[in-house]
Order: structure tokens, then C-alpha cells, then sequence
């Protein structure tokens, strides 16, 4: 019996979709989500999670047997009845830049106008370039994109900053103009990675993608944002990696106009943790409660 997959039917959530199903001969399903249907601000249709409800309720209802989300997406409270069964290989976590000329975001000239949906990219482009007038946009990548080369001037901006995942998963690598370090410029959490879910106990259905690595960085940066309970409008980024046999997490938190930060590096040996990720999360976001993170930007967590 051909596996069901369900996707968003944007072609970013397609392009990666189509790769999963790939390796798991399945069937594609489209399901339509609210966060598809308005251009709203996502802050105010309830978050990033938007995006994956129609989906967790397709799969709960029994229409399709697994669901593909982009891992940073996905609410970090459990939903009971699904699990995440899989995570694949990771792709690149940084953010990039597309610029009209060819520029990278040192030579935008001032009162350049950058595109963004985003808190923590709006954040950390006025930290680092304050002069730049950055404007809120929404719409899939091509409309983003658009937005360059168009002449109308309500419309038309100077650059815009994408995940770099999305942009490679589309074949629009060839837009970006500057790659932007995770060291100075951590991403959302799980940028890059996606999530395989099933319904509790179909886990073995889709078993051959999961990719450990992939998993415990995702989650130890998820798990700084679950303990901040921090959410979509939190300008909040985090990167974790794997050096030496050592997981490596930072996460720093921004206020909402770029002009202070606040960043908690923490590591350790998976093989000494029973939860790896959950403990060197927990020990980065109660470092950065401590120095008043709670206070700088806006969390829902509170001091250890």
C-alpha cells in the first residue's frame, strides 16, 4: 500500500516534500493551511505553527499516513496521538541575502529598503545596519524575490533576507548575494532541518530518513526556544552544531530594535546526557533568563 504524504502546496513545501517522498515511494496529499490563504502577519494568525495545524489534523483524521513540515514551523508543544518520527539530513541553517546589484548588506547604501517577516532578521539588521528602513513582507520566495526587480515604488526594495535552505530547495541560490554566519547571525531554530510526523506508533513507516545528528541540533535549539517560551514574534536565534564529538549550542536573544543582545554558549558529550539536547538547551535558555533575557525582548518564560 503506496504511503500518503502530506505537504503545504506552496512550491518551497513541494520542492521539499517531492525529496521525501522520494525515498519513501509515497504518494503526495496537498493540504491547504490558513497561513496559505491570508497575508496576515503571522504574529497575529497565531504563529508559525499556522502552517502545520491543517496538516496535524489531516493526519490525526486519517487522510494521509505522515506529514513533511519545515522543523522550525512546528508549535514545541507535543501534540498527543503524533510524534515526530523522522528528521532527515539537515540543510544549510543559514539566512542569506538577495540584493539588487549584486550587494551584500555592508554596501546597501543608507536608507536601503529590506525586506522581511521576520522579528529576529528585522532585529539583527538594525543592529547591524540601523540606517536601513526595514519592511514587512510576506508571500512565498518568487514574491519576495519579485519584489527587486519590480518598478513600483511602494513595492520595490533593495534586498531581502531568506533562509538559505529554501532558496537551494527551489534551484534560487543563484539570488544570493551575501551568506550570513551563524557565529554573528544564529538563525531561527530547526532553520533548515525538516519533520517527518506520523501518528503515534507508525513511526517505523518512515524510519529510514531519520539522521541522529540532525535531530539533536534541531532540538537543542527548539529546546531554547521551548523554555524560553518564546515564540514567532521572539527576535530569538540559535545554532547548534557538532565539533570534536562535542554538541555545541548558542543561542542569543535580541530587543526588539537590534540595539542590545544577549548570547549563552553551552556544550557537551551526548554520551554523557540521558537527553542531550533537553539538558544542554535547559542549561543555555536558564543562562540567559538569569542575565535578564525575560526583560529585553518578548519571552513568556521566567527566572529559573
Amino acid at each position: 500500500m503506496t504511503l500518503r504524504l502530506g505537504t503545504r502546496g506552496s512550491a518551497l513545501a513541494l520542492a521539499q516534500a517531492g525529496t521525501v517522498a522520494g525515498r519513501l515511494g509515497a504518494e503526495l496529499v496537498v493540504i491547504e493551511s490558513e497561513g496559505d490563504r491570508s497575508s496576515a502577519p503571522l504574529a497575529d494568525l497565531g504563529g508559525a505553527g499556522v502552517f502545520a495545524a491543517a496538516l496535524r489534523e489531516a493526519l490525526l483524521a486519517g487522510e494521509v499516513d505522515a506529514v513533511v513540515h519545515s522543523y522550525k514551523d512546528l508549535p514545541t508543544a507535543a501534540l498527543p496521538g503524533v510524534t515526530v518520527a523522522a528528521v532527515p539530513k539537515r540543510a544549510d541553517a543559514r539566512d542569506a541575502v538577495c540584493a539588487s546589484g549584486g550587494r551584500d548588506l555592508d554596501s546597501l547604501p543608507a536608507g536601503a529598503r529590506v525586506g522581511t517577516g521576520s522579528p529576529r532578521r528585522r532585529a539583527q539588521l538594525l543592529r547591524r545596519r540601523p540606517d536601513l528602513e526595514v519592511v514587512d513582507i510576506r508571500g512565498n520566495v518568487d514574491t519576495r524575490l519579485g519584489r527587486l526587480e519590480t518598478d513600483d515604488p511602494e513595492r520595490q526594495l533593495d534586498a531581502v533576507v531568506l533562509a538559505a535552505a529554501g532558496l537551494d530547495r527551489l534551484g534560487r541560490d543563484d539570488a544570493i548575494t551575501e551568506w550570513l554566519s551563524l557565529t554573528s547571525w544564529p538563525t531561527a531554530p530547526a532553520q533548515g532541518a525538516l519533520a517527518v510526523e506520523t501518528r503515534a506508533g507508525g513511526e517505523r513507516a518512515v524510519a529510514k530518513l531519520e539522521h541522529k545528528p540532525s535531530r539533536l541540533t534541531a532540538e537543542a535549539e527548539r529546546g531554547v526556544l521551548a523554555r524560553l517560551e518564546a515564540g514567532c514574534a521572539a527576535p530569538l536565534g540559535a545554532s547548534a552544531l557538532f565539533e570534536d564529538g562535542l554538541l555545541l549550542l548558542s543561542a542569543r536573544v535580541y530587543s526588539v530594535d537590534g540595539s542590545e543582545q544577549l548570547t549563552a554558549s553551552h556544550a557537551l558529550y551526548p554520551e554523557d546526557a540521558r537527553d542531550p539536547a533537553a539538558e544542554l538547551a535547559a542549561r543555555v535558555a536558564d543562562e540567559l533568563l538569569e542575565a535578564g533575557a525575560a526583560e529585553l525582548a518578548p519571552l513568556g518564560g521566567a527566572r529559573p
